[in-house]
């Protein structure tokens, strides 16, 4: 999503407020007040903001795309990847990365993410305090990504960089400066997971893909789909862990819980209302109707998932944090071809930090007023300062 000038009564500007990024809801429901499918002129696209209409138009890729080729744009190679290839080009890409997903060792994983996790908490806590973004989500968001990956993590702080600059770049319309900075980050990344595939060093998707690549995928193809899961494994764990931690930390002891583990509902409830993505776009390929509405071909598609995942029609108290919500059809992950096949990586992080804050340190609590990155496409993060004493 790209936001620019606000423009008449058009709520998005606000989501880039200090306001709406700490409370997005306030945002939400001003969207909901408007008719399900709605022109706005900041985006230049259509907006569906309700939980139907939003499902409908990620499951239905016939008629809404996300390769912007099949709509006469101008993709260059280095932007097709897993991401913005639609089927049957896509088809063969996302099975090969979910079979490299499928292959790890994921109670592995999850052994090792434990111990890092107790060990990089129980020294933060003999500190004063401590930035959680920095100082733990950061660092252990980008470990465990390259861990799936098989690969050694890159200087945290020139990745850190790089990844900022394309999160960025998804609001180039407001700061039209850091869309070229966006796309030097992107290749970057690109260069780093190629030299990756070339050489696999040891067990982990990396080999996985290099042992079982053929034709039926380009080799630009899979590097830049090696690209988007480092950089979108990396930043949506990262921001989900500070997203997840600040609403228990909203919610006197909601943390303390936790304890003995985080359920299964309990997890899928932060992603419903902590999940950092807000929204997605598509374009339309043969003119369709949305609630009611013509939708040209050639027209974009907004949609707004941070919008639909607090639907009252879909979800009792949408505004409330509740534990035990099942079904939560919610959409934090997408939904369809599309739907992003790494979350099991962020639901065991989540569930690590959670658990460990709240059996180790049930004394954590917030000492300065969180600071969140201007992104409105992806809502995380820049500090989040606590203290465990």
């Amino acid at each position: 999503m790209v936001i620019g000038t606000p423009v008449g009564n058009d709520p998005l500007p606000d989501l880039l407020t200090p306001r709406g990024l700490r409370d997005p809801e306030s945002v939400w429901s001003a969207v909901r007040r408007r008719d399900r499918v709605w022109r706005s002129e900041v985006l230049d696209s259509w907006v569906v903001a309700d939980h139907a209409t939003c499902a409908a138009v990620l499951l239905d890729v016939g008629r809404f795309c996300s390769d912007w080729r099949r709509i006469g744009d101008d993709v260059p190679p280095s932007a097709l990847s897993v991401q913005t290839l639609d089927p049957p080009e896509h088809t063969a890409a996302r099975k090969l990365l979910v079979a490299a997903f499928r292959a790890r060792d994921w109670e592995g994983f999850a052994r090792r993410v434990d111990d890092r996790v107790r060990a990089r908490l129980d020294a933060l806590a003999r500190r004063p305090s401590f930035d959680f973004m920095a100082d733990f989500a950061v660092p252990l968001a980008l470990e465990a990504v390259t861990d799936v990956l098989g690969a050694d993590p890159p200087d945290t702080a020139s990745f850190a960089g790089l990844s900022s600059a394309i999160v960025d770049s998804m609001d180039y319309a407001l700061r039209p400066e850091t869309a070229t900075p966006g796309r030097r980050a992107r290749a970057e990344l690109a260069e780093l997971t190629g030299g990756w595939l070339a050489h696999p060093t040891r067990d982990g998707m990396i080999a996985f893909l290099a042992a079982h690549r053929d034709d039926s995928v380009d080799e630009g193809v899979l590097r830049n789909s090696l690209r988007v899961v480092l950089h979108s494994g990396y930043e949506s764990a990262s921001r989900l862990l500070g997203n997840a931690l600040l609403a228990c930390l909203d919610e006197p002891g909601t943390l303390e819980r936790f304890a003995d583990g985080v359920p299964d509902a309990a997890l899928q409830e932060l992603v419903r209302l902590a999940g950092p993505v807000q929204a997605e776009a598509r374009g339309c390929v043969a003119d369709a109707e949305l609630a009611g509405r013509p939708i040209r071909a050639g027209e974009t598609v907004t949609v707004l998932l941070g919008a639909a995942n607090r639907d009252p029609d879909v979800f009792a108290e949408p505004g409330a944090v509740r534990f035990d919500r099942v079904p939560n059809p919610h959409l934090g992950f997408g939904r369809g071809p599309h739907a992003c096949p790494g979350s099991t990586l962020a639901l065991v992080l989540a569930r690590a930090v959670l658990t460990a804050a709240a059996r180790d340190h049930p004394g954590l609590r917030l000492v300065a007023e969180p600071v969140f990155r201007r992104n409105a496409t992806l809502r995380g993060l820049e500090r989040l300062v606590v203290a465990t004493g």
